[in-house]
């Protein structure tokens, strides 16, 4: 029973961590593609950084001062977000695979940088950094698979999609902000 509890605590914590990134895959999908590589390189990523904050709050959180690490993935999220208005506001949508590329790369950087206070909190609790960053894998996977979708469906509305998404983002890393 203990196991199926930690599961649910490391899915929970997953959850948790990947609101940000169906709203950032909206973005993603209303005009550049999500190949297998991308998703898995966000993925990758954003866990990797997740388990070393997972280890680093269970070791100690007094490494970082309080709500540093929040601040700090409010401010790339809402970076990320003004990128994609930016981009809609300069009728942008790179189909390059190099623009494609850095964009994703932004992606997995805003998205670590955001759970990185997550998981030092939640380590501090004592939730196991592997079962945690396990579950964020594939919680990942599965949102940026989520927002892709729902970023095609916004695509019929043209070009409200990715201005709408990068409201969002702006809204959510201001949110952690405050």
């Amino acid at each position: 029973m203990e196991c199926f509890s930690a599961l649910g605590a490391g899915i929970l914590f997953a959850l948790a961590c990947n609101l940000d990134t169906v709203l950032a895959a909206v973005g993603q999908g209303a005009g550049r593609g999500l190949d297998g590589r991308s998703a898995l390189t966000v993925a990758a990523v954003t866990t990797a950084v997740t388990f070393l904050s997972l280890a680093l709050g269970a070791v100690g959180a007094a490494l970082l001062p309080a709500g540093l690490a929040g601040r700090l993935g409010g401010l790339a999220l809402t970076g990320l977000g003004l990128w994609y208005i930016l981009d809609a506001l300069r009728g942008g949508e790179s189909s390059d695979g190099e623009g494609q590329g850095r964009s994703w790369v932004a992606l997995s950087a805003a998205l670590a940088v955001n759970n990185a206070g997550v998981g030092v909190a939640a380590g501090v609790t004592g939730l196991s950094p592997l079962l945690a960053s396990g579950c964020n894998f594939f919680v990942t996977l599965f949102c940026l698979w989520l927002g892709r979708r729902l970023g095609r469906a916004l695509a019929g509305w043209g070009r409200w999609a990715l201005p709408a998404s990068g409201w969002m983002l702006v809204a959510l890393g201001l949110w952690q902000l405050m």
